[in-house]
């Protein structure tokens, strides 16, 4: 799969779920035309937090923007016993939204080629964020 065809439809999209101290647990890349709820869901499968017994697939609260207030997204999270706590905006919230922002600036800063998207292959594309993770 290439970027070139999620370039046809106007872009390419990194989600991410981040800690608190904006480090990466999982990055997702889709196309500007599928559905946030759908990416939403898959970021968060995505995530595996290894402990020394059982690796840990579910969190407790998370923080999402209101792009994510969807029906499909809370039915999601109902179905996997995690707080909702989707906001419009309030100062609160959006201080722990900021740390994905954070992130995002990082990966601007040291990595212009994944800001740019040069690369037209998918798996070039995905290892390049993978790489940028890794150095944050």
């Amino acid at each position: 799969m290439s970027i070139m065809g999620f370039k046809k439809r106007k872009g390419i999209k990194i989600h991410v779920a981040v800690t608190s101290e904006d480090l990466p647990l999982s990055v997702v890349i889709g196309s500007v035309a599928e559905s946030d709820p759908y990416r939403f869901e898959e970021t968060l499968e995505a995530i595996k937090i290894r402990t020394g017994y059982k690796p840990i697939t579910r969190l407790y609260e998370i923080v999402a923007g209101s792009i994510y207030d969807d029906a499909q997204v809370r039915e999601y999270l109902r179905r996997r016993r995690i707080k909702i706590p989707i906001p419009g905006f309030s100062t609160k919230s959006y201080a722990k939204i900021s740390a994905v922002e954070r992130f995002f600036s990082k990966i601007e800063m040291g990595f212009r080629k994944i800001l740019i998207r040069y690369e037209s292959l998918y798996r070039i594309f995905r290892a390049l964020v993978l790489i940028a993770t890794f150095f944050i």
